[in-house]
């Protein structure tokens, strides 16, 4: 296993792997447990007084049905900001931070291309992805029942989070791909900021603004949540657009990483 990159950046991330899966889980199943405290008319008519902008723009507009909360909570907002923060570690230190140490330079001394590199380097990141987005999903099957979250099914569970897989997986991408055109971890993780932040803005507000609901096609979130997978399943489509840009930014910068001088 050790004698490939991709082996290798495994077994070295193997600690903060088992750490962040469990994490994310964990909020899940917290959240996921206070949907009972919620079911009440008090939470009811207090959510009804809310404004409908409001409820909106933070996407709590059917909070009170299980797919709606844990769309508005575990899927909506905290198991995607936990999956960009970590995507965007591994992806930052990918390229940029192992120019940054020092430790490139050792790898690229060694019989393996530049493009080699890059390339499992970002397969990696999708397994460490994928397994916390399993984990998160048998946690939530698991609390299914206690929960009350029954009208929830596993398939659409698992929809869920091939969603976030694929959502943390095109994060990953924009900091390795900035990151291995530009050699600086701070550079990547400020265009993640950018992408993240801008993305989330603009998904929540455009359909609030007439005439630019369109916007809302520019922003990763639309793609990843729009469908509603814990309600209509997967999305093909629109899991496609997000793998897609995925792959034109890693491939973008592969480019600039191999004609980049990396002082080797």
């Amino acid at each position: 296993m050790l004698r490939s990159v991709f082996g290798k950046t495994i077994w070295d991330a193997r600690r903060g792997l088992v750490g962040w899966a469990i994490g994310i889980a964990a909020i899940g199943v917290v959240y996921a447990a206070f949907y009972p405290l919620i079911q009440g008319p008090e939470y009811a008519q207090a959510l009804a007084a809310w404004p409908d902008e409001l409820k909106q723009a933070i996407g709590f507009t059917d909070a009170t049905t299980a797919a709606g909360y844990l769309g508005a909570s575990t899927y909506g907002l905290l198991g995607p900001a936990l999956v960009i923060i970590y995507a965007g570690l591994l992806g930052g230190r990918a390229i940029a931070g192992e120019e940054e140490s020092g430790r490139l330079d050792l790898l690229l001394a060694q019989p393996v291309g530049r493009r080699r590199v890059l390339i499992e380097r970002l397969a990696a990141l999708c397994v460490a992805m994928a397994v916390s987005s399993a984990v998160l999903f048998a946690a939530m099957v698991a609390v299914r029942g206690p929960a009350e979250l029954d009208d929830v099914s596993p398939a659409n569970l698992a929809a869920a989070s091939v969603h976030l897989a694929v959502f943390g997986m095109f994060f990953g991408a924009v900091a390795l791909g900035v990151g291995a055109a530009t050699g600086r971890r701070s550079i990547a993780l400020g265009v993640l900021a950018i992408v993240a932040v801008g993305g989330y803005i603009v998904n929540a507000l455009a359909p609030l603004v007439e005439g630019l609901d369109w916007a809302r096609q520019l922003s990763p979130f639309y793609y990843y949540s729009a469908a509603r997978p814990l309600v209509s399943g997967l999305a093909p489509g629109d899991l496609a657009v997000l793998v897609v840009v995925a792959v034109v930014l890693a491939a973008a910068g592969a480019v600039a990483f191999e004609r980049r001088d990396v002082a080797v």
